[in-house]
């Protein structure tokens, strides 16, 4: 079965930056485009980026130009750096593929902005 281990996260004051990653445990990982999402709370479950195998990105217009997605095929691993963090980035941050049958997802890691 595949594991999603998420990563890096915290607590950041607004304006600052925090560095995530998720480690894969599947030989599949080059062939599927990936994706960050998050769920704040009392908020639904939502996209924040993607990148796909080609890695060509997109993000949501809420964290574009602050956010960064990046993946390693080598070492099976995703990335979203994350600077100028905003009080309405805290949540709760998982990676998965981004197709209808996700892998079974991880525990996710909290980010937390707040002054």
């Amino acid at each position: 079965q595949v594991q999603l281990v998420e990563s890096g996260g915290g607590w950041a004051q607004p304006g600052g930056s925090l560095r995530l990653s998720c480690s894969v445990s599947s030989n599949y990982f080059s062939i599927y485009s990936m994706a960050w999402y998050r769920q704040a709370p009392g908020k639904q479950h939502e996209l924040v980026a993607r990148i796909s195998r080609t890695h060509s990105t997109y993000y949501v217009d809420s964290v574009k130009d602050r956010f960064t997605i990046s993946r390693d095929n080598a070492k099976n691993t995703l990335s979203l750096q994350m600077n100028s963090l905003k009080p309405e980035d805290t949540a709760v941050y998982y990676c998965n593929k981004e197709t209808e049958d996700p892998w079974p997802w991880g525990q996710g890691t909290q980010v937390t902005v707040s002054s």
